[in-house]
């Protein structure tokens, strides 16, 4: 079942192109995973799947059942605020604590409920924010950046558990990434940016591709398992046909 769609979306900050062209389908139990250089337009995307933005040309359909969870990119919280894991687990949500502890053992880290927020490492916040989306059970994750800030070993450990998750509630998954090196494979398919769709396809093969190259250098490109293009026509990075 398709769960998101985009058709021909553009949007525009002022006169400023954010994106432009950007078509994709996400279905239930898919992996999408957003990558670009920075100012390619990643957040945007998922701003506009979850209707922060409105798209200034072309159209954006959800499923009518759809139920997002989502996860920020950053979270700022006033040092001065005592806040525990807990507390803010259940802060905006109408989440009982039994729902909420099971969240946090989902995602490994039930043991930080008495905790502050504020004194929690990078890799437990990214985990506690994963827990948060997951909550009340969504058929859509809409993840930015979740291991930030987490070291390489961690980063590898997230993205299997986010593809637990998707497995165990059968849901959609639009994710951005930087972290090239992992998400390659943690994804059913990739869609790389640079204001307009460069390339999407399956990560299922390593490749030095001329327009992943151009985006992300050729040392990246031979170390990663890099996609199969869906290209019915050839252009560059820039768009150029």
């Amino acid at each position: 079942m398709t769960r998101l769609q985009f058709e021909h979306v553009q949007h525009r900050f002022g006169s400023a192109l954010a994106v432009q062209d950007i078509s994709f389908s996400l279905n239930n139990e898919e992996i999408l995973t957003i990558i670009g250089p920075n100012g390619a337009g990643k957040s945007t995307i998922l701003r506009l799947a979850l209707g922060i933005y409105q798209p200034t040309a072309g159209r954006i359909q959800l499923a009518a059942d759809t139920h997002i969870g989502y996860m920020p990119q950053k979270l700022a919280i006033d040092p001065t605020l005592p806040l525990t894991v807990g507390r803010f687990m259940q802060l905006n949500h109408k989440v009982s604590q039994k729902d909420a502890r099971i969240a946090l053992a989902r995602t490994e880290v039930e043991h930080l409920w008495r905790d502050s927020v504020q004194d929690l490492s990078g890799g437990e916040l990214q985990r506690v924010l994963l827990a948060r989306a997951a909550v009340r059970k969504p058929n859509l994750l809409v993840l930015d950046e979740p291991v930030q800030g987490v070291d390489y070993r961690g980063e590898a450990a997230l993205y299997e558990l986010i593809s637990q998750l998707r497995d165990e509630l059968k849901s959609a998954v639009l994710m951005v990434s930087h972290d090239l090196h992992v998400v390659m494979a943690s994804s059913d398919n990739v869609l790389c940016v640079n204001g307009h769709i460069c390339c999407h396809g399956h990560p299922d093969q390593v490749s030095d591709h001329p327009e992943y190259v151009s985006l992300f250098g050729k040392r990246e490109a031979q170390a990663l398992g890099v996609y199969v293009h869906d290209h019915d026509h050839d252009h560059d990075c820039g768009g150029q046909h």
